[in-house]
């Protein structure tokens, strides 16, 4: 291919490079001139053009683009005509986006002028949605280029859609203490949309207890029925293999396949399998309707695409997912400045609802309860940390002994849950910027969900309060900056800082968890039993 000026008199079958108007002709960008062209051309008093003359051995764009189109399609894909050097691909049905990556890094290193862009591997696609084009770039390319790209992409597709099979998904939902109905109702409506793209039902739903031997039962009687997926959302998230729901799916005869996953949010999900049906520990991210890793994962199973160990390790690269002002930063630092966010335990409380027994001094995962809560707000880097204290203030302060804390006691701590926010606020230093108020009785809550108050903190500064969320519904540990601390000392009776959080309307900063945690406490030897066990 030749490209360059050519004398309009000569220009006759040659392919225009760029658009000429003169006096009334206009000749656009990629028309072949004809003689009656030329000609007007020079009576305009164009007596040059740039333009592309083919040579022996060359092919037009649309030609090469449709012929190198043509060896890709695979499975469900549709190919448009060919114009201006293009071809774009269409999904043909609801699926999943299947490329050879190899194939087509090496398509597009063949030559500059032949290229192909497509959708990242592996996307969910709806019928119609462009997931590729091929391009040549300049007007025409030589034979012997076209010839070497189809030999890059050898023999298979190198563009398929995998498309979503009919599926019957059982969910089982974990129970504790706590979690409101509301919680798991939502969760479901929010499951079958994420299933109706692929016209896939909900098969099942099973509610159980957030223990190991009946969630296996469940899980063991799902995998024998008609379910092809089996989905697990827990009432806490999956920190260990040893914790509840792989050690349910072991029970049951199955197999914890991988832990974990470089995708966020969605850390904490759990991929297994029992009688050769795939069974998901969702993240508690998967709760929302928003993009994480249960997505990835549950779009590929429903595409008869089994995803393996190897598989989610490989998520990693553009596995960090959209962030909102809501969710600052993942393992957001735990405070801007040296101490700026103190903590402050409440653990002063008479436990009157679990009997004789403080709660905050009985066994969970091989610590007392306070300790969690104590524990994470350690880890989430607060300083300093206090804890107030009153009921059996001596067995509390022997339980925290060898931690990094400062006791505070309350001596009123009969009057309610405001007096010893107050004793605790009163407690901090002067150059404290705020404070995270987390409860003793709440120890599901993580380091995790402690950084992120403080991280929004950061952002908005001018906030008086960071609240964590629950569908919308709030929850605790909660933030309280410098600004609000006069307020809490007027506070009366038990009802903590709800009133003025309601009164400082905009300033509060919600923060939307999935995790149940934030809403699960421990006040009842029923709610305590379903913990440990």
């Amino acid at each position: 291919m030749k490209f360059g000026p050519v004398a309009s008199a000569e220009a006759v079958g040659c392919i225009a490079a760029h658009t000429i108007r003169a006096g009334g002709t206009t000749v656009k960008k990629g028309a072949t001139i004809t003689a009656d062209l030329a000609a007007r051309l020079q009576e305009a008093g164009i007596t040059e053009i740039v333009a592309v003359r083919l040579e022996t051995g060359d092919i037009g764009e649309n030609a090469a683009a449709e012929r190198l189109a043509s060896h890709m399609v695979g499975e469900a894909i549709a190919a448009e005509a060919p114009f201006t050097g293009r071809v774009n691909l269409f999904a043909a049905t609801a699926g999943v986006l299947r490329l050879d990556v190899a194939a087509i890094d090496a398509f597009n290193m063949v030559d500059e002028a032949i290229t192909v862009a497509t959708l990242p591997a592996l996307k969910a696609v709806v019928v119609g949605e462009l997931v590729a084009t091929v391009k040549i770039i300049p007007y025409a390319v030589a034979e012997a280029r076209v010839a070497e790209a189809l030999a890059a992409l050898g023999d298979g597709p190198a563009i398929a859609i995998a498309p979503y099979r009919p599926s019957r998904v059982a969910v089982i939902s974990t129970l504790l203490p706590g979690l409101k109905p509301s919680v798991v109702d939502k969760t479901l409506r929010i499951m079958q949309d994420r299933l109706a793209p692929a016209q896939a039902i909900l098969s099942a739903d099973k509610r159980v207890p957030h223990e190991p031997e009946p969630l296996a039962r469940a899980i063991a009687e799902q995998a024998g029925g008609e379910a092809d997926i089996i989905v697990v959302f827990g009432a806490s998230a999956i920190t260990d293999r040893r914790d509840v729901i792989p050690q349910a799916l072991v029970e049951a005869g199955g197999e914890v396949e991988h832990l974990g996953m470089p995708v966020d949010p969605g850390n904490l999900l759990m991929l297994g399998r029992l009688g050769g049906k795939p069974v998901i520990g969702a993240p508690g991210c998967a709760r929302s309707p928003k993009e994480n890793s249960f997505d990835w994962v549950l779009q590929r199973s429903l595409a008869g695409i089994r995803v393996e160990k190897a598989d989610v390790q490989r998520m990693g690269v553009g596995g960090l997912l959209m962030e909102i002002v809501s969710r600052p930063q993942p393992r957001a630092p735990g405070h801007s400045g040296g101490g700026s966010v103190a903590g402050i335990v409440l653990a002063a409380g008479l436990s009157t609802r679990m009997g004789a027994r403080n709660k905050l001094l009985q066994p969970l995962r091989g610590k007392p309860i306070l300790r969690h809560a104590t524990e994470a707000q350690l880890e989430a880097g607060l300083s300093p940390v206090f804890v107030v204290i009153g009921h059996e203030r001596d067995a509390v302060t022997a339980a925290l002994a060898d931690l990094p804390v400062r006791i505070v006691y309350n001596p009123d701590y009969a009057s309610g849950l405001a007096s010893s926010l107050k004793s605790g606020i009163a407690a901090l230093p002067n150059g404290v910027q705020g404070a995270v108020v987390s409860l003793g009785d709440m120890p599901n809550v993580t380091p995790q969900v402690i950084e992120q108050l403080v991280a929004a903190h950061t952002m908005r500064p001018e906030a008086l309060a960071v609240v964590p969320t629950l569908f919308g519904q709030r929850g605790n540990p909660v933030l309280l900056a410098r600004e609000i601390f006069p307020a809490v000392s007027l506070l009366t009776g038990d009802r903590g800082a709800r009133r003025l959080l309601d009164e400082a309307g905009e300033r509060v900063v919600e923060v939307a968890f999935e995790d149940p945690a934030i809403a699960i406490d421990v006040d009842t030897p029923e709610a305590l039993r379903a913990l440990q066990s």
